[in-house]
C-alpha cells in the first residue's frame, strides 16, 4: 500500500499566488456555460512529477468530476474526503471520479459513472459544461476533470468503502489567488511543490488544488 511520506499540513508555507479573485459575476451558471462554448486561450499549469516507481509505467486514463452546485448563495463545489484505507490519495480531499473502463464510452461517462458509484449523484442531474486539460498526478493517473452543473434537489449517498465526507466549499474562495498556498517538500526522489487550498478543517492540495487552479486559469482568462 502506498503511504504519503510526508504531512502537507506540517510543511510551512513557501508562498501565495496571490492573483485577483474572478470577477462575482463570472461565477454563476450562465457565464460559465459561456465560458465553456467560448474556449479562449489560455495557459493550463503542468501536472505533478511522477513518484519514484510510477514514472517508469504509462499514466492510467481517470476522470473527476468538478461538481458545481448553484445555492442561495452562489455557486458551491462538491468535494469528498477519501476513506483512509484507500491505496492512493488515502484521507485526501478529491473530486467524486476514477480510473477510467473498457465499458466506458468516453472521459465524460468515466466522470459520471464513478460519480453515481462514488457518491450516489444521479447522471440525470449533471448538467455537463466541458472539461479542462488533461491532468498528472504523482500516483500515476493521467485525470481528464469534467465540469458540470448539478442544479438541486438531488440525493446523495456515499459508499462508505470508498468516501468518509461529502460536502461543498463556495467557488468563490476557491477562485481566488489569495487562498492559494504554495509549499514544497524534499523527497528522496527530489523537490516537489504543490498547492493547498485550506478551507475551514478540510485540506484542501495536491491534484484537487492543481486542477482548481487550471479552472481558476480559464475562468480568469
Amino acid at each position: 500500500m502506498a503511504k504519503l511520506m510526508f504531512d502537507p499540513q506540517q510543511l510551512p508555507i513557501e508562498s501565495i499566488a496571490g492573483e485577483a479573485a474572478v470577477a462575482p459575476e463570472r461565477l454563476t451558471p450562465a457565464w460559465l456555460r459561456g465560458r465553456f462554448a467560448e474556449q479562449p486561450l489560455w495557459t493550463p499549469e503542468t501536472g505533478e512529477q511522477a513518484l519514484p516507481g510510477r514514472a517508469e509505467r504509462p499514466p492510467t486514463a481517470a476522470s473527476v468530476l468538478i461538481p458545481l452546485v448553484p445555492r442561495e448563495s452562489g455557486l458551491t463545489l462538491l468535494l469528498t474526503q477519501r476513506t483512509a484505507h484507500l491505496t492512493d490519495h488515502a484521507g485526501q480531499i478529491s473530486f467524486p471520479g476514477g480510473r477510467a473502463e473498457d465499458y466506458d464510452s468516453s472521459a465524460i461517462d468515466t466522470a459520471l459513472r464513478e460519480s453515481e458509484e462514488e457518491i450516489g449523484l444521479a447522471r440525470r442531474h449533471v448538467d455537463i459544461l466541458g472539461t479542462l486539460p488533461k491532468y498528472l498526478t504523482g500516483t500515476g493517473y493521467c485525470v481528464t476533470p469534467v465540469v458540470g452543473l448539478v442544479t438541486p434537489p438531488f440525493e446523495l449517498a456515499a459508499d462508505p468503502s470508498e468516501v468518509a465526507e461529502i460536502f461543498e466549499v463556495p467557488l468563490a474562495f476557491l477562485m481566488d489567488g489569495l487562498n492559494h498556498q504554495r509549499l514544497t517538500v524534499e523527497l528522496p526522489g527530489g523537490r516537489r511543490t504543490f498547492y493547498a487550498m485550506p478551507y475551514n478543517d478540510y485540506y484542501i492540495w495536491g491534484a484537487t488544488a492543481g486542477m482548481l487552479r487550471n479552472l481558476f486559469h480559464f475562468l480568469r482568462a
